[in-house]
């Protein structure tokens, strides 16, 4: 077995690397834990805030479509609760103006045969306000940027595909990724429960599980309030005070740290918040993403084995991105979670060989 030490200081010189090497990367934060073989190693590398000082490892940071799983987890608790079900028409939750022009597709409207599994999965056919773009005016990334006071209702963000963007395809037919999907989830569970979606978010997993530096941005306050949250980037535009961050509702918004996701990836883990057959249907019923990734209910499943073939089955990992580079990721294997965030857009592509190199380091370490 390599010694612990000199992995855990080559990992942290390869964070100070990357800050150095990469012009625009202003920070970088990583937490690597294992129960099986007792490791807690947490990194920070960078700076943040005005006066450019060093970035803390506790840092809370914003966290992006990670929230999505966050989503999800309410989902399937209202499951277990019987209060709704993965097949449920979301026509039974959601009145007929809200849905209206954002399911017509080949000159169809399918809005009433659109079922909540298929928000989940992303495979309900609807545009994605985030990416797609529109059919004429600016992209909703552009007038965030042009508009930074400007805030978003998570009906604004619904309105804007409805009024921009077209149906991608029939539900049940095509993986689509679509933030507006899960900003439609948030409404049925408001709906459901009668409560706003972040009061969901403490009461249902925030509270329970201590995560006492989480909150949702522009909505709550965490129990706890130590730093500001770190610096973040949307190309060469620092956006952390933005109000048009709030565009992210019910597909992102929630701001966290390292320490605090871990908590709740291991209440997905062991269990704790949902049954095991209700978490092995989330990572069951899945949509084509992309080569060697997966999409779950709110769960990302990144197949290593298959994106570069020279490696094995046993270094795959389930959990999820976010577009400014955050992960949150878990490898069965090794018992491993691999928890951080690069705070930039620009390093999308470039986290997932990132994770890829830290649990082959793990692997090496605790290799049977």
């Amino acid at each position: 077995m390599q010694n612990d030490q000199a992995t855990k200081e080559e990992i942290q010189s390869n964070l100070n690397n990357r800050i150095k090497r990469e012009k625009d990367l202003r920070n970088a934060l990583l937490l690597i834990h294992s129960d099986k073989y007792k490791l807690h190693w947490k990194f920070a590398a960078g700076t943040t805030g005005s006066e450019n000082n060093p970035i803390s490892a506790d840092n809370p940071y914003y966290v992006a479509s990670i929230g999505k799983t966050f989503t999800s987890l309410i989902v399937a608790r209202l499951h277990e609760r019987r209060l709704l079900d993965y097949n449920d028409h979301i026509s039974k939750y959601l009145s007929s103006e809200m849905l209206s022009g954002l399911f017509v597709y080949g000159g169809k409207d399918y809005s009433r045969d659109v079922l909540i599994r298929q928000l989940l999965n992303h495979t309900s056919g609807i545009g994605d306000y985030f990416e797609d773009k529109p059919i004429k005016g600016n992209t909703i990334k552009e007038l965030a940027i042009d508009e930074p006071q400007r805030f978003w209702r998570p009906e604004d963000t619904i309105d804007y595909t409805r009024q921009n963007q077209k149906a991608i395809s029939a539900p049940g037919t095509r993986f689509h990724y679509s933030d507006t999907g899960y900003n439609l989830l948030g409404k049925i569970i408001e709906k459901i429960t009668d409560k706003p979606f972040h009061e969901n978010l403490h009461n249902e997993i925030f509270e329970p599980l201590g995560m006492e530096n989480s909150y949702f941005l522009f909505y709550s306050e965490p129990k706890k309030r130590s730093l500001g949250i770190a610096d973040v980037f949307f190309g060469k535009n620092e956006i952390s005070t933005y109000k048009s961050l709030s565009i992210d509702w019910a597909g992102g918004g929630i701001v966290s740290t390292a320490e605090d996701l871990l908590l709740f990836q291991q209440a997905l883990v062991k269990n704790t918040l949902i049954r095991r057959e209700t978490f092995s249907l989330c990572l069951s019923d899945i949509g084509k993403f992309r080569f060697g990734m997966d999409y779950g209910y709110g769960i990302l499943l990144l197949n290593i084995g298959q994106m570069t073939f020279i490696l094995p089955k046993r270094l795959n990992m389930w959990g999820n991105f976010g577009f400014i580079a955050a992960y949150m990721f878990y490898n069965p294997e090794y018992d491993t979670y691999i928890i951080g965030s690069f705070n930039h857009s620009n390093y999308i592509i470039k986290q997932v060989f990132f994770l890829i190199e830290m649990i082959r380091k793990v692997s090496k370490l605790y290799r049977k």
